[in-house]
């Protein structure tokens, strides 16, 4: 039985948080409404926090109006000036102890990484792939005033993980899925 077929009860300490705020100017239109394997991108990232663990999920929304089913979604009216004002929306939105955050780009995570950083009760954690950094990205609530103070622009968490380097858990998921992010039509079709 693989990890990702268990599921533990949800943990009601976490929320997950998807960024889908953005119009997918390379890709052509909006990523949150891109169907893959026979959802939308936006749908499948919310099934990732759920089936990972997050007991509520937050979806924020930009370009488009998104309308979610077992989500709640706000929307960002500063959209358009990158992720960062996204990532502040949504833990503007979270009232658990904790968020998991993942873009909406990327169809290929697997829900034991979202499982692995909650399990790992860290209150800072990025899931590890080889030698690289990816999503999901963990940030206990004390760290939500720092996070939004540094997230501008498309830099997101970047900038305060970086600088807190030392705090951070970084946990390997290499075998939950893969963290490559979708940027253009070709990017499915793989």
């Amino acid at each position: 039985m693989s990890t990702d077929s268990m599921r533990p009860g949800p943990h009601t300490e976490a929320a997950g948080v998807v960024l889908a705020a953005g119009a997918g100017r390379r890709f052509g239109g909006p990523k949150a409404e891109v169907w893959f394997d026979g959802e939308r991108l936006v749908d499948r990232a919310v099934r990732l926090l759920r089936d990972g663990g997050c007991a509520r999920v937050v979806v924020v929304s930009g370009a488009v109006t998104l309308r979610v089913g077992n989500a709640t979604v706000v929307h960002n009216r500063d959209w358009a000036t990158g992720m960062g004002s996204s990532l502040v929306a949504g833990l503007r939105a979270v009232h658990e102890s904790a968020a998991v955050v993942v873009p909406v780009d990327m169809p290929w995570l697997g829900s034991g990484a979202v499982r692995r950083l909650l399990d790992s009760r860290a209150r800072l954690a990025v899931a590890t792939y080889g030698d690289r950094t990816g999503h999901p990205v963990l940030l206990g609530s004390e760290y939500f005033p720092a996070v939004t103070a540094t997230a501008v622009g498309d830099i997101g968490a970047r900038q305060f993980l970086t600088a807190n380097r030392e705090s951070v858990q970084y946990v390997p998921c290499d075998d939950t899925g893969s963290p490559d992010d979708v940027d253009t039509p070709q990017d499915l079709i793989r």
